[in-house]
């Protein structure tokens, strides 16, 4: 992932970054065995697990769970390396929206952007960062929009950049 200068930027702490901020993703590619074998085990409703049953829905053919789509784009903003070594977790997804349907061959892109930094009063090692996704197909659609919510380190001399 990269910074929309351009220029890489990983493993970060909560005080490197600035509301505004945007990121990035490489694409990824979903394949029919990786729709319906996830929707096999997790989200097992017709039309993301059967063909000719996709095909006489209202969606004309198998989907992707929105489950799958959100789980896809969570893992290709993770794996840039962004908010390694400084993310805690998260307290929940604020605001997610499924707003079109990932289809087999569809490649995903992820951009993300810093919405709000809320450094902790009550533990200064820490803070929340509110993180807007939004996940987009190979022709720019935006298929998915969510509010990550990541509870991450600051640097640990206490020292916040902004």
């Amino acid at each position: 992932m990269t910074a929309a200068s351009g220029l890489p930027r990983a493993n970060l702490f909560l005080d490197d970054l600035t509301v505004g901020d945007r990121f990035e993703s490489k694409g990824m590619t979903l394949t029919e065995a990786d729709i319906v074998g996830f929707a096999r085990q997790w989200d097992p409703q017709p039309f993301h697990i059967d063909s000719e049953a996709a095909g006489r829905s209202h969606f004309g053919g198998l989907i992707a769970s929105g489950f799958q789509t959100l789980a896809v784009a969570f893992r290709m903003f993770y794996q840039t390396g962004v908010i390694v070594d400084a993310n805690m977790g998260g307290p929940g997804v604020d605001e997610l929206r499924w707003l079109l349907p990932v289809r087999p061959g569809d490649t995903l892109r992820v951009a993300a952007e810093v919405k709000e930094i809320v450094p902790s009063r009550s533990k200064p090692d820490r803070g929340l960062l509110k993180l807007g996704l939004a996940a987009s197909n190979q022709r720019g659609d935006v298929v998915m929009t969510a509010t990550l919510l990541v509870m991450m380190r600051r640097h640990r001399d206490g020292a916040p950049s902004y």
